[in-house]
């Protein structure tokens, strides 16, 4: 199998490791005790913190590819990323310019992270997750499987998204001009919760604690401590006492 290939203008720490065949660009900077997986690709000016891992055949520092009649998506490049100490990334991933993995974060196999997006530390990224462009992730969060974070949301701390759950950011689908003016993501504030195979139509907001159940189609803003169902999902009932996030160890 071929070496690594190494570009002498990148910036490598002590005690790096580097499996066979990987890539790394000019103006890469890797900490001290990375392991870089095999055909991994560091593309030009990624930076790594310290013991950071890279899965076989993830690539980061991918920049965008904007297609015709792509709406939320530039031509415009973007430096970075930029990865925290003691962050995991997966096999397969891609791991997108211009965004930021503050340390700890966690992004299991073949997950997308876009650019523009700051994901918050000792945050889940599960495996097959996307989170597009322009979405901001706060801390201790957990993103399981399939999940899809559309472009323009704001996730806050302690939000738990359950597998094939799918946000959208587009009332139009994508038919009329009207719609470039209305573009709105998710708001899921501190410690929402979303179950699995749920909907969140654009522009809605969860509030702190919220509860939206499995399969629900929430298309109104969900009220703080409050579990929705159903579809169109309406307000069940209050939260437990004892699931609120300020009773949390």
């Amino acid at each position: 199998m071929p070496d690594p290939s190494i570009h002498p203008a990148a910036r490598v720490g002590l005690n790096v490791r580097f499996g066979h065949g990987c890539v790394v660009e000019e103006g890469v900077v890797i900490g001290d005790g990375c392991i870089i997986g095999h055909h991994a690709v560091l593309r030009r000016g990624t930076r790594l913190g310290a013991n950071v891992q890279v899965g076989d055949h993830s690539i980061l520092g991918q920049q965008p590819m904007r297609a015709a009649n792509s709406a939320v998506t530039t031509d415009a490049s973007h430096d970075g990323p930029l990865v925290g100490d003691r962050v995991r990334i997966g096999s397969g991933s891609v791991v997108y310019a211009g965004c930021e993995l503050a340390d700890d974060v966690f992004v299991a196999d073949l997950a997308t992270v876009r650019e523009n997006v700051r994901i918050g530390r000792k945050t889940i990224v599960g495996r097959g997750v996307a989170v597009e462009n322009h979405c901001t992730v706060g801390e201790f969060c957990k993103l399981e499987t399939n999940a899809y974070i559309t472009a323009y949301s704001t996730l806050g701390n302690r939000v738990f998204v359950a597998p094939g759950v799918v946000t959208s950011n587009d009332n139009f689908i994508g038919r009329t001009e009207e719609r470039f003016k209305h573009f709105k993501g998710v708001v899921a504030e501190d410690g929402a919760r979303l179950g699995v195979g749920c909907v969140i139509l654009p522009g809605r907001r969860i509030g702190a604690d919220a509860v939206i159940a499995a399969g629900a189609v929430l298309t109104q803003d969900a009220e703080p401590g409050t579990v929705y169902k159903g579809v169109p999902a309406r307000a069940a009932g209050p939260v437990p006492e004892e699931q609120l996030l300020k009773n949390q160890s």
